[in-house]
């Protein structure tokens, strides 16, 4: 018999359903749209197949997310979040805020949905306030969409060509780079030199948008 809290606090029936280890980064994963079991173990390598296929299968029983099959270009049996599932993400975006602003213990990258994830916690939306733009993002081969409009982002996962095509700008790197980029203040000109990123079409957008990430103050102890 599963365990659970015994309390009827909704705090506690939320974590009966997604408190165990990796289900909110298994939700994390697929808050871009579906992925198939393969992804989802790149995406979080510190979990063993056997641990992930019992939180997909808990979550799947919570309603949480389905398996569901795609037609082209996936072509493929994947996971995607429910409804319910999807209503978790305004909680998981305040907890990646939080945890951002306490101590980094981990070496690990992260994988291109968590970086996604970072981005919309520490975006800056005042700087971006007179920003219109829309910059395709392809990290490790994953095509991302970023829009920035009236001060706010908004990233999806590009499945479509034309969505990238229509971009002001394509940037392709790896998601460590991109992170240097905009976490670490790693030069851009010099990673263009170098040759570990590659910018085509409006690269002043691109300059100014690596500036839109800063780091959060750590939480004052009192």
């Amino acid at each position: 018999m599963a365990r659970t809290y015994d309390d009827p606090c909704g705090l506690a029936r939320a974590l009966n359903l997604v408190g165990d280890r990796w289900a909110l980064l298994v939700v994390r994963e697929l808050l871009l749209g579906p992925k198939r079991f393969g992804q989802l173990r790149r995406g979080l390598p510190g979990a063993s197949q056997s641990m992930l296929t019992s939180r997909l299968t808990e979550l799947e029983e919570a309603g949480v997310l389905r398996r569901s099959y795609f037609g082209p270009p996936t072509g493929a049996w994947a996971y995607e979040l429910t409804g319910v599932g999807r209503d978790l993400e305004p909680a998981l975006l305040a907890l990646a805020r939080w945890g951002s602003r306490t101590e980094l213990s981990s070496t690990t990258e992260l994988s291109v949905d968590a970086l996604a994830l970072a981005m919309r916690t520490t975006f800056a939306a005042a700087p971006a306030a007179g920003l219109t733009t829309r910059v395709a993002l392809v990290l490790d081969g994953d095509p991302l969409l970023c829009e920035i409009a009236g001060g706010a982002l908004r990233i999806t996962r590009a499945e479509a060509p034309a969505a990238m095509l229509d971009a002001d700008a394509t940037v392709e790197t790896t998601a460590a780079t991109w992170r240097s980029l905009i976490f670490a203040g790693a030069s851009l000109p010099a990673a263009e030199h170098d040759g570990s990123i590659e910018v085509r079409g409006d690269r002043r957008m691109v300059a100014d948008m690596v500036t839109l990430f800063p780091r959060p103050a750590p939480h004052a102890v009192v």
